[in-house]
């Protein structure tokens, strides 16, 4: 029982550790095209389009129609 205590405290600070503010003088960094979550919007837009038809449902991306791909 201690182990697990001792476990989840661990995995509690390492998880707070990466935790922090942004100064302004280094979001110039973070604007960079290679920090993108998506390096390719149309790529992007074209997996989504996919998603959306395969999946059957739509929500949550602003995409209306089916599951039929005729969006």
């Amino acid at each position: 029982m201690r182990f697990i205590v001792k476990l989840v405290l661990a995995a509690g600070l390492a998880a707070l550790s990466a935790c922090t503010s942004v100064q302004p003088w280094e979001r110039g960094y973070l604007a960079k095209p290679e920090m993108a979550l998506d390096s390719d919007p149309a790529e992007a837009k074209l997996m989504q389009h996919l998603y959306s038809s395969k999946e059957a449902a739509s929500g949550g991306y602003g995409v209306g129609g089916g599951g039929c791909g005729c969006n």
